[in-house]
């Protein structure tokens, strides 16, 4: 009998090894022209998933709503299915005026300010990505021409918190990159499970800008931030493609 899960809906005779995870479910619409034979598969709740090749290789991706919860849940599920490594392609706000909106981080650590991984394990176990997925899309990013940064991200609960501007600016003076809200919980839950994780984080919302302002203009199509989300999704891809070959 498949193992069908009950939030993705999805079991093991998909026999698929690699995963993009955006938050966004609108966001496969923009994923699938990347991919050939593509076939949409399940959309409940949040996880909105479909499944194709690139290059050959079988890709899923499945959207994980907004936060660590949500994200952690597709991880713990996908992992079920046998899925052995997982990107997020996801968005996130600059504390950094070099990170510009557009460009892509690849998070090389995440600040634990989540709830969803500290379920988990304590807080001072290191949410990081597995070394090779980073190093393949550190490569495919160099070898695409595509602009990069490379260090830590913090992930967080709400953009709605009273002391925001304070917070920012403190994680902003540590030199964390960007902030988002998933990345944390996908990397720890990955260690744990011994799934492959990365995470690259298109940037949606300048230093010290305006979040809300930003998101909508991401949302109707702002440009840049449209060009980082094709830039994230093609470097993901490439980075499944080196680690095909390399277990190959």
């Amino acid at each position: 009998m498949p193992n069908v899960q009950p939030h993705i809906q999805l079991d093991d005779t998909l026999e698929v090894k690699y995963a993009l995870l955006p938050g966004d479910p609108a966001r496969l619409d923009r994923i699938s022209p990347f991919l050939e034979n593509v076939m949409e598969l399940k959309f409940n709740r949040e996880y909105r998933s479909l499944i194709g090749t690139y290059k050959g290789i079988k890709i899923l991706a499945i959207s994980t709503g907004i936060g660590g919860a949500s994200a952690g849940i597709a991880v713990e599920e996908l992992h079920n299915i046998g899925v052995e490594a997982l990107i997020r392609i996801g968005s996130c706000g600059s504390l950094q005026p070099k990170v510009k909106m557009g460009d892509i981080i690849l998070v090389s650590g995440a600040v634990r300010d989540d709830g969803a991984s500290k379920t988990y394990v304590d807080a001072m176990f290191p949410a990081v990505p597995d070394i090779d997925l980073l190093f393949a899309c550190v490569e495919s990013a160099k070898e695409k021409n595509i602009p990069f940064h490379t260090g830590i991200a913090r992930s967080h609960d709400s953009f709605y918190t009273d002391d925001e501007d304070a917070i920012d600016a403190f994680w902003s003076k540590k030199g964390v990159l960007g902030c988002d809200m998933e990345t944390a919980a996908i990397f720890t839950i990955g260690h744990l499970r011994g799934v492959k994780t990365a995470s690259i984080l298109n940037n949606v919302v300048e230093y010290q800008g305006d979040t809300l302002d930003s998101i909508v203009n991401y949302v109707d199509g702002e440009s840049l931030s449209m060009q980082g989300e094709k830039n994230e999704i093609l470097v993901a891809l490439e980075a499944f493609v080196k680690l095909e070959k390399g277990l190959s």
